[in-house]
């Protein structure tokens, strides 16, 4: 059985629902992700996954929505 993991993004420039529904769209559609959820007030992403999810997958991902991760 595969293991769910967690990882938390702090991205940039997201401010309003079609922002939200803009990465939720583009990070749910990394191989891998299982979930998304945007805290637009706290201008994070939580992406789980079933086993492992290419980090630089989803970086691509926020970044093809047209926000920038913070590190």
């Amino acid at each position: 059985m595969a293991t769910t993991t967690t990882a938390v993004y702090t991205v940039e420039g997201m401010s309003c629902a079609h922002c939200v529904d803009s990465v939720t769209r583009e990070v749910g559609a990394v191989a891998g992700v299982s979930g998304v959820q945007v805290d637009l007030g706290a201008k994070k992403v939580t992406v789980t996954g079933e086993g492992a999810v290419d980090d630089a997958a989803v970086r691509a991902a926020i970044d093809e929505a047209g926000y920038e991760v913070r590190d």
